[in-house]
């Protein structure tokens, strides 16, 4: 009787094409959604058209997908693994779902993001923050993001300054976009379910973006977050950060148009603290500044030709 209802429950899952049998791949990340009201409830907080392109990063077997598929004009679900592919694939084969709907292969870090309105994601947590900036970069605009992580980095995209979590990313994030967070789940609306708990956010990103080169934003904000809770003036004077800022200095001022002289003895060390000083940001802490802090210490940095990449 025993293996009588264990062959039911297998024929059952298999006609479903929920992909129970299938051994999920900690390497990937791979944690299925199964309840529906989170998934409900991720479409709704997209704002989803019947006119969007969505894109979906990690659609495993496509219980998400499939109820997008019915609200906008066409999914492109990108997938790493051959297997959830086969799944999504003959779950919507024969319906009239299957013709909108696209399928990318392989690690969305290294493929070319098409064209899409609103993008969807359970992102797993190895790639969630060079995926986050691929996104925000993400040229032309997108309408906006909803996107699926652990708590703690979710926590850590919407940190405010003097919140423990406040870092780097808390600051890139928010100078290019908007981020907000929209809803918890729990770990068992997962199968299988993850050791820690998960939250929604969603990312509308800055049209137009803020006038700034990402690299030089990102040099500056990176070298102040090494040691957070230090003042500037005392991150500054690392020997590592000075020999850096003097390499940038001496190359930019070389390679100027026309070129500007270096002063005989010129001591970046020197040239670094007057530029803390006089801005007023020699006392400040990183974990206590806010983008407009950071855009207002670059500038005087740059205006005094110090740069950060």
């Amino acid at each position: 009787m025993g293996k009588f209802q264990t062959r039911g429950k297998e024929e059952r899952d298999q006609r479903r094409g929920n992909a129970q049998g299938l051994v999920f791949n900690k390497d990937f990340g791979q944690h299925i959604l199964k309840n529906p009201l989170v998934v409900d409830g991720i479409i709704e907080k997209s704002g989803m058209r019947s006119t969007d392109t969505v894109l979906e990063i990690g659609p495993g077997t496509g219980n998400m997908t499939v109820k997008m598929l019915e609200k906008s004009k066409k999914v492109i679900a990108c997938e790493v693994d051959p297997r959830m592919v086969a799944e999504l694939q003959k779950r919507v084969m024969g319906t009239p779902q299957q013709y909108k709907l696209q399928m990318l292969v392989g690690d969305v870090l290294r493929a070319d993001l098409p064209f899409f309105d609103v993008c969807v994601a359970n992102m797993p947590y190895q790639i969630s923050s060079p995926f986050v900036f691929k996104l925000l970069l993400h040229r032309p605009f997108f309408r906006c993001a909803v996107l699926m992580f652990q708590r703690e980095f979710a926590q850590r995209l919407v940190a405010k300054p003097g919140d423990a979590l406040y870092c780097r990313l808390s600051v890139n994030t928010q100078m290019l976009a908007r981020v907000d967070m929209v809803m918890k789940v729990g770990k068992n609306n997962f199968r299988p379910p993850p050791k820690v708990e998960s939250s929604v956010v969603r990312i509308v990103v800055h049209n137009p973006p803020p006038p700034i080169n990402f690299q030089e934003w990102d040099g500056l904000v990176r070298l102040a977050f090494v040691r957070k809770n230090k003042t500037l003036l005392s991150s500054f004077k690392s020997k590592s950060v000075l020999q850096l800022l003097d390499k940038n200095y001496r190359i930019f001022c070389s390679t100027a148009k026309p070129p500007i002289d270096v002063p005989e003895g010129f001591s970046i060390k020197d040239h670094v603290t007057e530029v803390l000083t006089s801005s007023g940001y020699g006392e400040k802490r990183p974990k206590t500044m806010d983008c407009d802090d950071f855009l207002k210490l670059l500038t005087c940095f740059n205006d005094a030709n110090v740069r950060f990449s």
